[in-house]
């Protein structure tokens, strides 16, 4: 698998993965789409059930919503449990080369959820534990009790097996009551379809100078 860095619009690095020519973020600005899709339309917006916000993510990536998630953690204080899934882990010198572009203390957290190996769980500061898990969501079971999802595979078109009505399905019944989903996809037939699987789906505004839509999904 072979990918390519590239500098996008706010200044924020993507790679482009040659064999689906899809970039792992937005080309109008990948720390932006990140920060609003997953971080301020999803994580801040959890419907926290207990003291613990769990989160599962479809796409470590660059690992990028990881590190987002772990410095709002930090910030406001929140403790949170986050699950990630990856069946195409980026190499050490990827992740490496991505983390150059960030700030040193955004670098430093950047750095830290990169680290950790996969299988394996790691407290990342006092409000954030990352679990790294490397499997095909396809198969694999889930973890239970989630507030938030972050649905951040490649594109329908480009990945559509992984937006299957069995992926949401299995993802619905790992949710709590009140618990959301988010993507960057509001293409109305993923709309659609949550709907039939018995989410409350709404189009919100996407991030600025990016996609006109996002997609934020809820489990009454």
């Amino acid at each position: 698998m072979k990918v390519i860095i590239q500098t996008t619009a706010d200044g924020s690095p993507t790679f482009y993965r040659e064999d689906l020519d899809e970039h792992y973020h937005s080309v109008k600005g990948a720390l932006a789409e990140s920060q609003h899709v997953y971080i301020d339309s999803g994580w801040r917006q959890a419907n926290q059930t207990s003291n613990i916000i769990r989160v599962f993510e479809v796409g470590f990536g660059t690992g990028l919503n990881a590190a987002l998630t772990a410095q709002a953690s930090l910030e406001s204080q929140t403790t949170t449990d986050y699950f990630s899934v990856e069946l195409y882990p980026l190499s050490n010198d990827a992740t490496q080369l991505y983390a150059e572009s960030f700030h040193d203390q955004f670098k430093e957290i950047y750095q830290a959820v990169n680290r950790v190996p996969w299988q394996h769980s790691i407290q990342i500061n006092p409000y954030f534990t990352l679990h790294k898990i490397e499997d095909n969501l396809l198969s694999m079971e889930l973890p239970k009790h989630l507030d938030i999802v972050y649905f951040d595979a490649f594109a329908p078109e480009k990945q559509p097996e992984m937006w299957d009505e069995s992926i949401f399905r299995k993802l619905y019944h790992a949710m709590n009551p009140g618990a959301i989903l988010t993507t960057y996809c509001a293409k109305g037939a993923i709309r659609r379809l949550l709907n039939t699987i018995g989410f409350t789906t709404e189009r919100l505004p996407g991030p600025p100078n990016g996609k006109r839509e996002i997609l934020r999904a809820t489990k009454e």
